[in-house]
């Protein structure tokens, strides 16, 4: 009796060792693309703010604001 109950809490551990390493690597999972997302937003921020900027130094070149 005792070599089954043994047994089963060798296999209730293995499952949980198991289940903390899956749980572990959908962490990083997460990790990499909340970072991966946030370098991209940061990447569009600054094409945003490029594009702007040269928006308005047309807009000024345009209209002879920039003299």
């Amino acid at each position: 009796m005792a070599d089954n109950s043994q047994k089963m809490s060798y296999h209730v551990g293995e499952a949980k060792g198991q289940a903390q390493e899956k749980a572990g690597g959908m962490m990083d999972k997460a990790n990499n693309a909340a970072q991966s997302t946030k370098e991209t937003m940061q990447d569009v921020g600054q094409n945003v703010q490029a594009k702007a900027q040269g928006a308005a130094d047309a807009v000024q070149n345009a209209t002879g604001m920039n003299k």
